[in-house]
């Protein structure tokens, strides 16, 4: 960071094995962890150790011939794809191509000061890389005990930085070439963060404004309180990250080829709605409402909501318990129902 001080490192485990590994467990502890060196056997590594050629021409033997979305930006960027200075748009270009142009554009483009950036972000890896996680199965069919299905997905490009954002998964994540910086923050610091325009944003989430590269205390004061509760990990190919939902991170791919597959996931059946929709429409119906109105909401709030699940519903009868019970498809499916029918009204 730009004129500060060397942040905590995140804790580290060495000796694990992968298939030996408690995703649950690590992130019922509510904190990141990194899992050294846990996939350096695996073949897409070993690529990369030979260098960015081998690592390209180890990626195309898998490419499904699909267009992926990439983002290209200017020199200018320095790799941080962002707002542009007026906040009326991206300081990036998006579009569809090839993997083939995409890699070639990172080859031919080199190293130097006057570089374009390129990043293929969030890409599914079973549709676009057919084979690749079978044959770098960074976590095996099994690893993680969750109610819905994990989601994999792999990140390319060159030196690139995505701005400090959270995701509403537990999320793995495992650079195969290249080193990679995460700058994490608890979720508790999204004050002290200051959260960017819910839309348009650079790649789908909140972003933080403060470049922390280059921090403008003036306008950011509460950033030197983030600050005190950051962490960093800095990662290896074939080092493993670990971190809980709604953890703010900043992704700093710090080589001039990178590629980094992780796996998202929340132990909740997919019937499960997500909750961005519920505080958009929170902000709809309680953020302007007087202050004594929005303290009674928190009180209801705490007890059907946050309090445990079981406690509204168990002073009555199975039978009357309706949305009060144990949720299942079944009552989301009529939950939605009664939210789309007051939402229409």
């Amino acid at each position: 960071m730009k004129g500060g001080l060397p942040l905590p490192a995140v804790r580290t485990i060495e000796g694990l094995r992968r298939g030996d590994i408690d995703f649950g467990a690590l992130v019922a502890a509510g904190e990141p962890v990194v899992l050294k060196g846990v996939a350096t056997d695996l073949p897409l590594v070993e690529a990369g150790r030979q260098g960015a050629d081998a690592a390209m021409d180890y990626l195309l033997r898998f490419d499904a011939k699909r267009p992926v979305i990439g983002f290209v930006g200017a020199p200018a960027i320095h790799g941080r794809f962002f707002y542009d200075a007026e906040l009326k748009g991206m300081n990036y270009a998006g579009g569809r191509a090839p993997l083939a142009e995409y890699l070639d554009r990172i080859q031919r483009g080199g190293d130097g000061d006057d570089a374009e950036s390129v990043y293929l972000g969030s890409t599914d890896l079973d549709t676009y890389f057919p084979g690749l996680r079978a044959e770098n199965p960074v976590v095996a069919d099994g690893d993680i005990a969750a109610a819905s299905t994990p989601l994999a997905s792999i990140w390319i490009g060159n030196r690139t930085t995505a701005a400090a954002h959270w995701d509403m998964s537990n999320n793995i994540a495992c650079p195969m070439v290249g080193r990679r910086r995460f700058t994490l923050f608890p979720p508790d610091q999204v004050a002290n963060l200051y959260p960017g325009p819910l839309e348009p944003t650079p790649g789908g989430q909140v972003v933080s404004m403060v470049d922390f590269q280059d921090p403008d205390y003036a306008r950011h004061p509460g950033f030197r309180e983030a600050l005190g509760t950051a962490r960093v990990a800095e990662l290896e190919p074939g080092d493993m990250l670990v971190y809980p939902a709604l953890w703010w991170h900043q992704v700093e791919a710090l080589d001039a080829f990178n590629v980094m597959i992780n796996y998202w996931w929340n132990d909740v059946p997919a019937f499960v709605d997500t909750p961005m929709t519920t505080l958009l429409h929170a902000m709809l119906s309680l953020r302007d409402r007087p202050e004594g109105e929005k303290q009674a909401w928190r009180a209801l709030f705490d007890y059907y909501v946050f309090g445990p699940a079981d406690r509204p519903a168990e002073h009555l009868p199975p039978h009357a318990r309706g949305a009060l019970g144990e949720l299942d498809a079944g009552t989301a499916r009529r939950l939605r129902a009664q939210i789309l029918q007051r939402l229409n009204r």
